[in-house]
């Protein structure tokens, strides 16, 4: 191995990760014994296909390991085995509202498929046949708590998305897919406030040893988003829970995965490639190093060998 000023062992990561159960997302192992996983959202139109394959090529060269695509209508459930067929990464399927969707994408090939049960009508009565399409087909299925559409019954009960009632409606869910004999379960529990975000998903390790699919919903733009994606993200991923993420941006999705990778790197839980180290200057400075850390980050970008500067 050649020495460029990386470390030539392992840099050690804050905590153990958290036992949970395994899974794989097409080629994608997910849980404890695989690494943290990047994911993306496509922003295309789904059913423009050849849109979504460009921007699907785009966030693969990227460094994106598994990509979601929203499936809103009927002409973006007939696009997803195209899709599915032709991306170089796994392709989940994102169902909201109409149940019928989920089986479309099972049937179209998808990887695995995320459903939002605070928002798809009469989810629960569809649980049984879904359970037994996923189990038939061999994929996982994603349960996706959302603050922002959270099952009115859990509202009324706690009066606003809180932790507790995050955490109270996934695992709702998941003991009716139980109860059917289905446990290639991946959950996720997000809201837009990264401290009640944190608040879940620490209570939601504690009731069960699904893998977890950390996001921080509608985070906002590229600064804000970066931020607090990045806070929620480090403090959960420091204490070892965690097993795939997504960072909400408004922004081109590449960026999402460049913000992503770099947690998992700051973090030592991927190994790092461009790092520059440089200072923040002061009057001591007899260079522009604002100019010159740009420069040289500009001109080593890419390098796909562990590098500090």
């Amino acid at each position: 191995m050649v020495d460029l000023g990386m470390p030539a062992t392992p840099p050690p990561t804050l905590s153990p990760r958290r036992k949970t159960r395994q899974m794989q997302v097409g080629s994608v192992g997910v849980g404890s014994d695989s690494p943290v996983s990047v994911q993306s959202m496509c922003t295309t139109v789904t059913s423009d296909v050849n849109a979504t394959l460009q921007q699907i090529a785009e966030l693969t060269a990227s460094g994106c390991q598994i990509v979601r695509v929203a499936v809103p209508s009927q002409d973006d459930a007939d696009a997803l085995a195209q899709i599915a067929k032709k991306s170089q990464i796994p392709v989940i399927a994102d169902i909201h509202f109409q149940p019928k969707y989920i089986f479309a994408a099972i049937d179209a090939g998808c990887a695995a498929v995320r459903v939002n049960p605070g928002n798809i009508k009469q989810f629960d009565d569809k649980v049984k046949e879904v359970a037994k399409a996923a189990g038939d087909a061999g994929i996982p299925i994603r349960i996706g708590v959302n603050a922002g559409s959270l099952d009115p019954r859990l509202l009324a009960k706690y009066g606003k998305a809180t932790p507790e009632a995050l955490v109270e409606s996934a695992l709702w869910e998941c003991s009716l897919f139980e109860e059917h004999g289905f446990s290639n379960i991946k959950i996720s529990v997000k809201h837009h406030d990264p401290v009640t975000m944190v608040k879940a998903y620490r209570l939601l390790a504690q009731q069960c040893e699904y893998p977890l699919h950390l996001g921080v919903t509608e985070a906002g733009p590229i600064f804000q988003g970066t931020i607090k994606s990045s806070t929620a993200f480090a403090i959960l991923l420091a204490e070892g829970i965690g097993d795939t993420i997504r960072v909400s941006l408004s922004a081109p999705p590449v960026e999402e995965v460049k913000v992503g990778i770099s947690i998992l790197e700051s973090l030592n839980l991927r190994q790092r490639k461009l790092e520059i180290v440089s200072c923040p200057s002061c009057g001591r400075a007899q260079v522009d190093v604002y100019s010159l850390a740009e420069k040289v980050q500009a001109g080593l970008q890419g390098m796909t060998v562990p590098l500090r500067v």
